[in-house]
């Protein structure tokens, strides 16, 4: 399978585990000097280029990429690849309007190749684990669902990473950012996102977290947290609780590997001997060449595994466009509440 990314931040790190997972990382591209420099040391050889329609050249015989590029600028890149038949894996997110929404699905739609989202957090291990006791009807039917997405940062920190206009991250909405905890929730419940209400955590600082309240299509409540609150777990700032009509999944909060497990608890009344049970589970591990990979790495090697077999042998995609599609556009909605004065708006269906 021969690839091509494009932006080289993330989209480094994304094409080095691409290489080692058995992916031809051929063609890279970057608008600044100093990460194209760096990926020909890590991948030598790739060619590398400034203009990512030059990834578009049938001389490159690309068979998939991967858009890595500014976090509002995926859409129209996502559409000229599908038009050109190369199979793409977006990261979040998947557009910045609800016009863009629609375009992207049309274009997929057409296409001969597929769109798939990059968001491994609907496969870190703890999403994983809760998908499998949620499946297993261990929860039984889900009436809340909560999921934070967050980082404990110093103010310096804070202000280096959403302070400066011309970053796409000072110029996002404080909801925008929220795809790392709504598609691990549309992926438990196979609901879609039908409205959402939008909060800012902190009126004195009213661009650094967010709080949204989500109606799903199954009637459930979603609630996410977004942004820059402190005290979260140094290991993959992620949190995800599923409250059911038979029971409780819920990551564990903890440092360390722990952090990735997850406690079930099922109360006495659903038992045939009246006994509550509550355990807390420990994912298998993921390996490659072999060796069991760190836990932070899984839900990437996973995602690009799914990809190949996407592109080599017409697997699904493990997150296709409709899904990657809902969930940035909850973000979309919720940035119009938030004009609105915390209004309930309805997310565009697409």
């Amino acid at each position: 399978m021969r690839m091509g990314v494009v932006g080289l931040g993330m989209g480094l790190h994304l094409a080095v585990w691409a290489a080692r997972a058995g992916i031809d990382v051929v063609a890279v591209c970057d608008r600044e000097a100093e990460p194209r420099r760096r990926a020909r040391e890590l991948l030598p050889g790739a060619v590398a280029v400034d203009r990512w329609q030059d990834l578009l050249d049938p001389g490159h015989r690309l068979d998939g990429v991967v858009l890595a590029n500014d976090f509002d600028a995926h859409a129209p890149l996502a559409t000229a690849f599908l038009e050109h038949g190369v199979h793409v894996l977006s990261e979040a997110a998947a557009c910045a309007s609800a016009e863009e929404g629609r375009a992207l699905v049309e274009a997929a739609d057409r296409s001969r190749a597929t769109y798939s989202f990059a968001e491994n957090y609907v496969l870190h291990p703890h999403v994983r684990l809760l998908r499998e006791a949620v499946e297993a009807g261990e929860v039984g039917r889900i009436s809340l669902v909560e999921a934070d997405y967050l980082h404990g940062m110093s103010p310096e920190e804070r202000a280096a990473l959403i302070g400066d206009p011309a970053h796409w991250r000072g110029r996002i909405p404080p909801t925008a950012y929220c795809t790392h905890s709504l598609s691990p929730i549309l992926a438990i419940t196979g609901a879609r996102p039908v409205e959402v209400t939008a909060f800012g955590v902190d009126e004195a600082s009213p661009r650094e977290a967010s709080t949204m309240v989500v109606r799903l299509s199954t009637g459930a409540l979603a609630i996410t947290r977004n942004g820059f609150l402190q005290g979260e777990s140094d290991s993959h700032w992620s949190w995800v609780s599923v409250r059911g009509t038979r029971g409780l999944a819920e990551s564990v909060r903890a440092g360390g590997d722990r952090a990735w497990s997850v406690r079930v608890r099922q109360e006495g009344w659903t038992q045939e001997d009246g006994v509550t049970r509550e355990e807390e589970r420990v994912p298998p591990p993921v390996t490659l060449d072999g060796e069991p990979l760190e836990r932070g790495t899984e839900g990437t090697v996973l995602l690009l595994r799914g990809f190949r077999d996407t592109v080599l042998h017409g697997a699904p995609p493990l997150v296709p466009v409709r899904d990657a599609v809902a969930a940035s556009l909850v973000g979309v909605a919720g940035a119009e509440s938030l004009a609105q004065g915390s209004r309930p708006v309805p997310v565009p269906q697409v």
